[in-house]
Parts: C-alpha cells; structure tokens; sequence
C-alpha cells in the first residue's frame, strides 16, 4: 500500500522578514527601506533589538 505524500510550502516570506519590514516602517515610513530590511530579515531585527533599543 502507498504512504500518503506530504507537502511542504517552502516559499513566501518568513516572520524574521515581516517583523524587520514592520519594524523599518514603524521608524522610517518608507516602502524602499522596509523592502531592503525585510531582504535583510533577522539581522536587521538583531541590529535593531543591540543597537536601536
């Protein structure tokens, strides 16, 4: 007999990216620099918790 198949999404944007893009737009307001914090995802999170807070 065949074991059902699982799947598994492996795409779309993951929470370390949505918090930094809420974080920039939170302190900036602007589309450019949260697309550019989101890419940089939980090193900008980390930099901001460190340097920010």
């Amino acid at each position: 007999m065949r074991e059902p198949s699982v799947t598994v999404v492996k795409t779309g944007i993951g929470f370390g990216c949505c918090l930094a893009m809420i974080i920039s737009w939170s302190l900036h307001q602007s589309v450019l620099y949260a697309l550019f914090h989101g890419v940089l995802g939980w090193f900008y999170v980390l930099w901001y918790l460190i340097v920010i807070k």
